[in-house]
């Protein structure tokens, strides 16, 4: 406790703007804690709370802008990035986009209080082009709602925070440390889920974008090709895809597709693990051939790139002579 308020004594303001800054740019340094504390000091005349209230808005409205231009330029490229450090990447990317999808832009009032969640309902408003001047809005409101509701709880508390946080002192590193063994269990856990149902999809064939171009090119010999798209959203899709939850009841009774159809299941996700899951499902299901795209999204964002530069490498050279 006394040495947070010594540094806070001697930073200040400076101190919250730059705590609020580099957790929301990423970094593990919970910025809660500080304003909790700044909230009780408030309450004893140390700080103004108008100074903590605006360092808390400044960092966090720089840090997600930061995001915003992000996930505006790089797109679902970013969104995969970040949910890299997730332990379920693949559910991560797609419940991100579906959340958002539902709620908008309103995501961002609350987004700061979910772990984790902050840095990607932002780059999902630069993703979904959001307008410039309701991102900041929603962003700034959800910003001062998160920080003022640390700030009051350090106020209502004031009198007992010190009191809880000189006990921590003392015996916190016991509490740290089995703090510590737990989430050690919990990260072998979760990796060692994440590894055996890794394991237990990778009987699920794949097929490559050349192979599902082929199969779509034969479809006059009587070969039926269906694509699902299992993303949480259904911005710019394959052609011909169709939006699928890998979670919803499969139809067979009468079939939705062919038994025999080829099908081609899609996601943008690491180790297509979501569509392994529903082409596992479909073939239980009685539905004999069904792939997961290799790459997924991904690989056919980047091969599109590939062709539009050579496209326009193309008419460059086309264009050369004529000037």
């Amino acid at each position: 406790m006394k040495d947070i308020q010594t540094l806070l004594h001697d930073y200040g303001p400076l101190l919250v703007f730059a705590n609020v800054l580099l957790e929301q740019a990423g970094l593990p340094l919970p910025a809660y804690p500080i304003l909790v504390v700044a909230g009780a000091m408030v309450m004893h005349g140390d700080l103004a709370w108008q100074a903590v209230l605006l360092a808390a808005a400044a960092g966090g409205l720089i840090a997600d802008t930061a995001w915003y231009h992000g996930g505006k330029r790089y797109g679902a490229g970013l969104l995969a990035t970040v949910c890299r450090v997730s332990l379920s990447r693949d559910s991560c990317i797609r419940q991100t986009q579906s959340l958002y999808l539902r709620t908008g832009p309103a995501i961002l009032l609350v987004a700061k209080f979910l772990p984790g969640a902050s840095a990607l309902s932002t780059v999902m408003s630069g993703l979904t082009r959001l307008p410039m001047r309701r991102f900041l809005a929603f962003d700034a409101a959800g910003t001062l709602l998160w920080a003022g509701s640390a700030m009051i709880v350090g106020a209502a508390f004031n009198d007992m925070l010190g009191q809880v946080l000189d006990t921590l002192g003392r015996y916190g590193a016991y509490g740290l440390g089995a703090l510590g063994a737990a989430l050690a269990l919990y990260l072998a856990y979760r990796l060692f889920r994440r590894r055996f149902t890794i394991a237990r999809l990778s009987h699920v064939p794949r097929v490559t974008l050349d192979e599902l171009d082929a199969w779509q090119a034969a479809r006059e010999e009587g070969c039926e090709v269906v694509l699902l798209d299992v993303r949480g959203s259904g911005e710019n899709p394959l052609p011909g895809a169709i939006m699928f939850d890998p979670r919803d009841p499969i139809a067979t009774r009468p079939p939705a597709w062919p038994l025999d159809a080829r099908i081609v299941v899609y996601c943008a996700c690491p180790d297509e693990i979501s569509a392994a899951y529903l082409a596992a499902r479909l073939k239980k299901a009685g539905y004999r051939n069904a792939w997961a795209l290799a790459g997924g999204y991904n690989a056919w964002l980047e091969r599109s790139r590939r062709q539009e530069a050579a496209n326009d490498s193309d008419a460059g050279v086309s264009a050369a002579p004529a000037a």
